[in-house]
């Protein structure tokens, strides 16, 4: 049981880390013994879950951890409403779209469609971010009660730019006025330059599925604020009426 914990945790930190780590940074962000490391490092290695750089001494994900990730996406029953939902929103507001889903504390990126003048040649699909700092994530967060919403979350929340709430009596407040809208927005919580309009997917209680748009923040007013909000909460209310008429829950 120890060594499944300690190869899950492996994983799981390497995929978090932009970079490849060495088998001492893996050391000091796991705090296994280097023996115990070297040892899974070599199995997973050879399992081709994880691959080394030119070196031998970096370690990141391999093909195989893609092949697991893939088969999820693949057997998830909402996602070709959801890839459908995309298209549609995309095509009437021109802005990029997200499908995501609630992971604890956080929010796993399923699908996305980008704009059709964007530049991102990297995909958000696998990404995982807090969130307390993203409109998806406070989309779902506010389908929670308030005691459910401080028992998921983390005692510190993570700031990302000088604009992300990080205080949780302010995060509260605006759950709240997520509820009363219906729709989240945030402005420049987690990418400078950006904000995101985002809301719940209600076919399962409480919602664990969003759907977001990202535009440039000098976009946001209050009058393009209003129309995509409009129809992205039009949008998931109807991909919810289909999932739930097609028996998915």
């Amino acid at each position: 049981m120890k060594s499944a914990e300690r190869t899950v945790r492996i994983l799981e930190t390497l995929a978090a880390s932009p970079a490849r780590l060495t088998l001492s940074e893996l050391q000091e962000r796991t705090g296994y013994p280097r023996s115990s490391l070297h040892a899974l490092i070599r199995t997973l290695r050879e399992a081709k879950w994880i691959e080394a750089d030119e070196t031998g001494s970096a370690f990141g994900v391999g093909p195989h951890a893609l092949l697991s990730g893939t088969a999820y996406l693949d057997r998830d029953p909402a996602l070709p409403y959801a890839y459908e939902t995309l298209e549609d929103l995309r095509a009437d507001i021109g802005y990029t779209v997200h499908f995501a889903r609630r992971d604890d504390a956080h929010v796993l990126y399923l699908a996305s469609r980008e704009s059709r003048d964007s530049v991102r040649v990297v995909s958000r699909v696998g990404r995982r971010l807090p969130a307390h700092l993203t409109a998806l994530g406070q989309a779902m967060l506010a389908e929670l009660t308030s005691e459910e919403v401080d028992k998921i979350l983390p005692a510190d929340l993570a700031g990302f730019t000088d604009h992300t709430i990080t205080d949780r009596v302010a995060l509260h407040e605006e759950l709240a006025n997520v509820r009363d809208r219906g729709w989240a927005l945030e402005r420049e919580q987690g990418t400078i330059g950006v904000a995101c309009i985002a809301a719940a997917v209600p076919y399962r209680i409480p919602a664990t599925d969003a759907i977001s748009c990202s535009m440039p923040v000098s976009a946001a007013t209050d009058k393009e604020i209003e129309r995509v909000a409009r129809a992205v909460s039009g949008h998931t209310a109807a991909l919810a009426s289909t999932l739930r008429r097609h028996g998915i829950r």
